[in-house]
């Protein structure tokens, strides 16, 4: 039943809450996806909070439809007992994709000078600049300090609109948490670390782009992952361009590292191989000691290719198995049992680093025989024709 998806000690009687929300016109579907994005909703008193916000929103002219489309794409307004009314309004402006000036109402019904006034205009804002509704939204619901505030927002938003973040992806979010959050001395000092372990500005920039967490870590923790990142062999340059090309080593423990150059030397890997692997591929150090050996394993014993061309494409290591690696493997094995791969098992980098369409194209849609072909398809999508 929809009542057992939370398990809460002090929750309310929840065959309360279902009712009332079918009583005000949601369906089971409904009340299930809101009851698995906010499970807290069986923390409300039915009678002193839920059903008085469920009437408030009927005795404004919020249609059955209207009412539960908007609480479903965003229940967790429900839990919201201060402006309640304004977040509700603003979730229907924004679904209903109204460019009248509702918003502007909105923000003059509110305390002026408030944390809800300066959220729901600095919100209008990221709306207009086509942050879309799924970043949106939680950012309405939370508390986070950095969309409440009023100069310091717009300073930030500037700042990170600047470095050219596309609004309509969560790493602007994050970009803006983090400007918000640090002061501009703070952020300078963060910007002269790097510099000092022979990054140019241009480069901590680019990197902040990449992974914006990358301002946040202490010069401690930079310094210790630069050294690190050494016993990998390589020098000095060689991890500036492996931090420019994947920032989020700088994220990865120091043990996680270890660990990696003691999982790939374990598999047959040189020292001058890893550190070829991680140049070509850096987030390989953070890959799990089993994923890496179950991949090489398949690899190299099952498919007979050899280590060498594991480290000339060591992109692979970061392949999924199941949705990559072993359907277009399957095929390659379909082809062989057939005989119709004369000069034996196909290069690694011709199987696994195209794309699906050119895989398609070259091993299964070039075959005349229809029958041959949709048996091949059926291996490689993991389906079975009757």
């Amino acid at each position: 039943s929809i009542s057992k998806k939370v398990t809460f000690e002090e929750k309310r009687n929840p065959d309360s809450i279902l009712n009332l929300l079918r009583i005000h016109g949601f369906t089971d579907p409904q009340i299930s996806s809101i009851v698995t994005d906010y499970p807290r909703l069986f923390l409300l008193d039915p009678e002193k909070s839920l059903a008085p916000k469920l009437r408030f929103l009927q005795s404004r002219g919020a249609s059955s439809s209207e009412l539960t489309e908007i609480v479903s794409e965003v229940p967790e307004i429900l839990g919201k007992d201060r402006s309640f009314s304004v977040y509700y309004d603003f979730v229907k402006e924004v679904i209903q994709a109204d460019k009248s000036s509702s918003l502007e109402k909105l923000c003059h019904s509110l305390a002026q000078g408030s944390k809800q006034e300066n959220k729901i205009r600095n919100l209008s804002v990221l709306r207009e600049l086509g942050m879309p509704q799924q970043l949106l939204f939680p950012l309405l619901i939370s508390n986070s300090p950095h969309v409440c505030g009023k100069e310091k927002f717009e300073e930030s938003l500037k700042k990170v609109v600047e470095l050219g973040f596309d609004p309509r992806t969560s790493k602007f979010v994050e970009a803006l948490r983090i400007v918000y959050t640090l002061k501009k001395e703070t952020m300078e000092e963060k910007v002269n670390v790097y510099k000092r372990l022979g990054f140019d500005e241009g480069d901590v920039w680019e990197m902040f782009k990449k992974w914006p967490i990358s301002l946040t870590h202490s010069e401690k923790k930079i310094k210790q992952k630069f050294e690190t990142l050494m016993k990998c062999g390589l020098v000095e340059d060689e991890v500036r361009l492996v931090c420019k090309k994947f920032p989020q080593v700088i994220g990865v423990s120091e043990e996680k590292i270890e660990s990696s150059i003691e999982t790939f030397l374990g598999i047959g890997l040189s020292r001058d191989e890893f550190a070829v692997m991680v140049k070509r591929y850096p987030a390989c150090v953070g890959l799990a000691r089993d994923t890496v050996k179950k991949k090489a394993e398949f690899l190299v014993k099952k498919m007979n290719w050899r280590l060498k061309e594991l480290v000339s494409n060591s992109q692979v290591v970061g392949y999924s198995m199941e949705k990559r690696i072993v359907p277009r493997c399957n095929v390659i094995e379909a082809l062989l049992s057939r005989g119709l791969l004369g000069s034996g098992v196909p290069s690694l980098s011709s199987v696994l680093v195209c794309t699906d369409q050119s895989f398609l194209n070259k091993y299964v849609r070039k075959h005349d025989d229809e029958q041959l072909v949709l048996e091949l398809m059926d291996v490689f999508t993991g389906e079975t024709r009757t």
